[in-house]
């Protein structure tokens, strides 16, 4: 299953398209699922990860700092910018800036290790890249998108997502280690491909038929979202050149720059007034756009990466 990665995640992300625009009705209870789902993901790919080697991460100071200023100094000028092709449509306009202004703290972190990316050291980032988000997130929208855009912001989404996301599935891992109990290492690790492909279908059956419902409106954020990822990808490489970064950590912040927060933000995007409903769907839409770039990524990002001769991260 692991050669044939790319295929089955296509795959999935297709059945979680038919089965949500076939059985809309079952969205709510896809949506509910994504959550536990996506957690036992984060698990089994904490479990691969051995708990020094994020120790040794957090004293990675470059690579935070690289982390760190490619997301909320290079990325928000080019959401900012690509936010300006919307500024006619509110609703869309702050559906754009909330979700990409916020870098991803769960699936990353997954997507970086199927590309041999430095894992370890992006967990190690998660605390201050959910810290850093929820602090300037209001200050951003108020500078892009005006004072009244504030009432989007809470900083529950955030910490939920950190604790359930984050926290217990490390936590766990780090039980499962210390035990030393390797039936349970080894069966997450052959269940990492299939628990993506859930992940993947879930999240997708859970929004297709919303976002299907206001395609015509959607459609104009697509090469919005587009051209960021590539775009992202492109600043988290020179950015991770231009610190002098190994090719595992220029692949984690690669990845770092390019996937958002969508699935926590949401929620803010969802408590928005009727009259900026769309805005939501504009999140969903950020996040069914990149779930199919990611699956590009992890075989693009090596390829791109491979000859790269940086010396290693100090």
């Amino acid at each position: 299953m692991e050669r044939r990665q790319i295929p089955l995640y296509l795959v999935a992300i297709a059945a979680g398209a038919v089965a949500g625009l076939v059985v809309p009705q079952a969205a709510p209870a896809l949506g509910h699922a994504v959550t536990p789902v996506l957690a036992l993901l984060l698990f089994a790919t904490f479990l691969g990860v051995p708990l020094a080697e994020i120790g040794r991460s957090v004293r990675d100071v470059r690579f935070l700092g690289t982390v760190l200023g490619v997301n909320f100094l290079a990325v928000p000028l080019l959401a900012a910018g690509l936010s300006r092709f919307v500024a006619d449509d509110r609703a869309l306009m702050l559906g754009v800036l909330l979700v990409l202004l916020t870098p991803c703290i769960d699936y990353v972190i997954v997507f970086t290790g199927l590309a041999g990316g430095a894992r370890a050291r992006l967990l190690a980032a998660t605390p201050l890249l959910m810290a850093v988000q929820t602090l300037l997130l209001p200050v951003y929208l108020v500078l892009f998108a005006g004072q009244d855009a504030l009432a989007a912001v809470e900083p529950g989404p955030f910490t939920e997502a950190f604790l359930v996301l984050i926290v217990l599935p490390l936590a766990a891992a780090a039980i499962v280690q210390a035990r030393r109990a390797r039936r349970v290492e080894q069966a997450m690790a052959a269940a990492m491909v299939p628990l993506m492909m859930l992940t993947l279908a879930v999240v997708v059956g859970s929004q297709i038929a919303a976002v299907g419902a206001e395609a015509t409106v959607l459609l104009r954020v697509v090469p919005l979202y587009a051209v960021f990822t590539g775009a992202a990808v492109l600043a988290g490489r020179v950015a991770a050149r231009v610190a002098r970064l190994d090719v595992p950590a220029t692949r984690a912040v690669m990845f770092s720059a390019a996937t958002r927060n969508s699935l926590v933000v949401l929620p803010l995007a969802l408590a928005l007034p009727p009259e900026l409903r769309i805005a939501a769907l504009a999140v969903v839409t950020q996040t069914l756009v990149e779930l199919i770039a990611m699956v590009v990524l992890i075989r693009l990002v090596p390829r791109i990466t491979t000859g790269d001769s940086t010396p290693v991260a100090a």
